[in-house]
């Protein structure tokens, strides 16, 4: 469920009938208020796509598939066996890292071939940097 910008506002959490502490107010008031606070915060649409592509990676299968792809490109056979789990369960997650761009796959004869994105590069860099 994504929170609409008005709905936001209407549910204000807190009574600003009240007196707020002075260095909230004075940098609230410098961003417009609530408005213009909420008028930073991305639309439904983005938090929703932010949201999925923080899913996709969620996943230590899924992060484990990019890994082994940074190396080279790879087909359906050698990524089950890196991750060693059943093709139904392989099929889902690659399809996951598709939707999210973050990999390709290329038919090359009867082979699927799967390529990391740059998306899929940068993504990975965030997760690593997260560790750190």
């Amino acid at each position: 469920m994504v929170l609409k910008r008005t709905s936001l506002l209407k549910k204000n959490c807190c009574d600003f009938s009240h007196e707020l502490p002075d260095p909230i107010k004075k940098d609230l008031d410098k961003q417009g208020g609530i408005e213009g606070l909420l008028s930073k915060i991305p639309d439904s649409t983005a938090l929703l796509d932010g949201s999925r592509l923080h899913q996709a990676l969620a996943d230590p299968i899924r992060l484990s598939i990019l890994y082994a792809l940074l190396s080279q490109p790879l087909c359906v056979c050698v990524i089950k066996g890196i991750v060693n789990i059943a093709a139904s369960k392989l099929s889902y997650h690659l399809n996951i890292l598709k939707e999210q761009e973050l990999i390709v796959g290329e038919q090359q004869g009867n082979w699927i071939i799967y390529t990391i994105t740059d998306s899929g590069r940068k993504a990975l860099k965030c997760t690593e940097r997260m560790g750190k």
